[in-house]
């Protein structure tokens, strides 16, 4: 073992004892409770949440920020909101063999919109969704051989019920007995646990403050549904769910849900070879990947889902967010006297953004429409080769070929020649 090796396996080590005494001692440490099955899950009196709507009496400015979000907003009812549905259906297509009165929820608004109709106390996808991008008609049904649980579905909508599928990461506290919510869309007690208490004694020992929270379980907030997985049981209660049933804030995710599998080498529904996501809602499957995981970043060191107006809900403008731990000579990287060295572009040109490299547009969500990749690691013009992973640079530079990329970057100086393959 290296001298380096020694000290850096130590000090992990050193660390974690650190951690675990600090949390040990710290009253607003968030406990972790172990894990149970289903039957136990649903034996267990209810949770009492209590709303969104209670929180703004007291976090009345964080509550206006809040409700702005497609967080506050990505299921919406069309007769509460006429403005939901985002095309014209008087238009006739081939696709759209419903009507709006048959539209109980629309889900989503950025990519892609999608119709549920309510059938009892379920509700069901409709055909067709809306390409907001290309603004377009598209049909919509879940194909064989893609995601898990299709094999254990019939191939028709009306037999693919929302609420095992989709509900429990669209709404706060949905019941799997009952079929019912809280409320609807990604509310307060999805991040901060069920509040009921708080409302009643306001005090920092009985909310979780995700902030608080050490990285890895404050990240698996999010992870709990930006990512492909499944629940450790299935089916329950006759049915096969696709969200981590049981979870809330304050308990420990690893004990209900696991990320999808990938074997080195194999290009799936899910994955590119090397292990980079492939589609859209694995932004955790990637970030679990990379080494800012790994070093204590969270999803929230970069977004304020309370939400800042912008496009990603981004804390600052992407650029400005990277600098903030890697500017130039940093410890973090680049290990270059300036912007402009590292990246070889001009200071404000696309080619100097950060996420242009290193967070591309590779992952599918709809069509054409690719959503950025949290690896946060560079793809080489040899993994493109390789694997077919799509390649940064060519998606400005589409009239080069990874031939050229790989020259390039070998005339660069700073550039090691064993990484530019």
């Amino acid at each position: 073992m290296s001298a380096r090796f020694a000290f850096i396996s130590g000090f992990i080590i050193w660390a974690s004892i650190v951690t675990i005494t600090a949390r040990a001692e710290n009253p607003q440490a968030q406990t972790q409770a172990p894990a149970r099955t289903p039957a136990q899950l649903l034996a267990t009196p209810p949770r009492a949440y209590v709303g969104s709507a209670t929180c703004q009496k007291c976090h009345a400015a964080i509550y206006e920020r809040w409700k702005k979000t497609r967080m506050a907003n990505v299921v919406r009812d069309p007769r509460e909101h006429p403005d939901a549905i985002i095309p014209d259906l008087s238009t006739p297509n081939e696709l759209v063999t419903f009507k709006k009165d048959d539209i109980a929820f629309v889900y989503g608004s950025k990519w892609k919109q999608r119709y549920f109709t309510k059938v009892g106390n379920d509700y069901y996808p409709l055909g067709a969704q809306w390409d907001v991008t290309n603004r377009v008609w598209r049909a919509y049904m879940v194909q064989p051989n893609t995601d898990w649980w299709v094999k254990f579905y019939p191939a028709d909508n009306m037999k693919r019920p929302t609420g095992p599928l989709c509900d429990g990461c669209h709404s706060v506290n949905y019941n799997v007995q009952t079929k019912t919510v809280t409320e609807w869309n990604v509310g307060c007690e999805r991040c901060h646990g069920p509040a009921a208490d708080h409302v009643k004694t306001p005090s920092r020992t009985n909310i979780i403050n995700p902030a608080r929270l050490d990285s890895m379980k404050g990240t698996d907030l999010c992870v709990q549904c930006h990512s492909q997985g499944k629940p450790l049981t299935n089916p329950i209660l006759g049915q096969y769910y696709d969200w981590p049933v049981g979870f809330h804030a304050g308990l420990d995710l690893k004990n209900f849900w696991e990320l999808e599998e990938h074997k080195v080498g194999d290009t799936t529904f899910t994955h590119f070879a090397d292990g980079t996501a492939h589609k859209n809602r694995m932004q955790g499957n990637d970030f679990a990947e990379s080494l800012m995981y790994r070093r204590g970043v969270t999803c929230f060191s970069c977004h304020d889902v309370h939400g800042t107006g912008n496009n990603a809900e981004l804390i600052k403008p992407a650029k400005q967010l990277c600098l903030t731990c890697h500017g130039p000579n940093s410890p973090n990287g680049p290990h270059a006297a300036s912007i402009e060295a590292h990246t070889h572009h001009r200071a404000e040109s696309t080619g100097s953004e950060c996420i242009a490299c290193h967070m591309p547009k590779i992952e599918q969500t709809i069509a054409d429409v690719n959503v950025r990749s949290h690896t946060f690691k560079f793809i080489t013009a040899s993994l493109t080769d390789d694997f077919n992973i799509p390649n940064p640079c060519l998606s400005c530079h589409a009239d080069r070929k990874t031939g050229w990329v790989r020259e390039t970057m070998r005339g660069w100086a700073g550039v090691s020649p064993w990484r530019t393959r």
